[in-house]
């Protein structure tokens, strides 16, 4: 048997048979997005809706400036926040260089444009008189917010799952603001950098199937959403 198909054999071993390393590090990867995500969503969530319904000095700059930040690359995140954490940086005393807490402020960093942006759109969808006619009916801000949430959900759950894809696969920020520690920031990417220089494929291909696994199912649930919100 080919050296690759061993390899993949026993990726797929790893996989399949719950290996510890293999899996912790795969949680480590859905735990600092999760946080990530669930601290950047309700923020981008409100943010966009003022961009898209409300009218205030700026908010040209803004929807210019959060569209200019989808193409700032990870590595670019890191590097910033890394010199804002180090000990020389502005914030060097909170010592959070080199931990999952750093891990997850660059990823916000990283997903918050991206929520913002695609939520703004999905706003845009949903016409300015279902708010009108929602406050003219007498609902409170809070319920016709929440009306307007619910006409533009597919539009606001693609965004998410687009967030999640962009923060679960990306490696420059994670290497640089978690350092790669085991059993504490070694995530999928970073471990798949590790194990590949190493000349241990084994592992960083069975790590590669589940983002591949991963990419694949949701890009699924994307074109699924996109797909339910052109139906509206």
């Amino acid at each position: 048997m080919s050296s690759i198909g061993q390899v993949t054999l026993d990726a797929l071993e790893l996989v399949f048979t719950g290996d510890p390393a293999v899996w912790e590090i795969i949680g480590i990867s859905f735990k600092t997005t999760a946080i990530a995500q669930g601290i950047s969503l309700l923020p981008a969530l409100g943010l966009a809706f003022a961009l898209a319904h409300l009218d205030f000095p700026g908010r040209r700059v803004l929807v210019a400036l959060f569209n200019s930040l989808l193409s700032v690359p990870a590595v670019v995140i890191g590097l910033t926040f890394y010199l804002l954490l180090s000990r020389q940086g502005p914030f060097g005393e909170l010592r959070l260089l080199f931990s999952q807490p750093a891990m997850v402020i660059g990823q916000v960093a990283l997903c918050f444009p991206i929520l913002v942006a695609m939520q703004h759109s999905a706003f845009q969808a949903v016409e300015l008189r279902a708010w009108e006619t929602a406050r003219t009916l007498g609902h409170g801000r809070f319920r016709s917010f929440w009306l307007i949430v619910r006409e533009a959900r597919f539009g606001i759950w693609g965004a998410v799952l687009a967030g999640y894809g962009r923060i679960i696969a990306e490696v420059g920020a994670s290497m640089m603001l978690g350092g790669n520690i085991l059993h504490y920031t070694r995530n999928i990417p970073t471990a798949i950098a590790l194990e590949t220089s190493k000349g241990e494929f084994a592992q960083g291909v069975a790590l590669g199937f589940v983002l591949l696994l991963m990419a694949f199912s949701l890009n699924a649930l994307l074109h699924f959403f996109q797909g339910k919100g052109h139906q509206i």
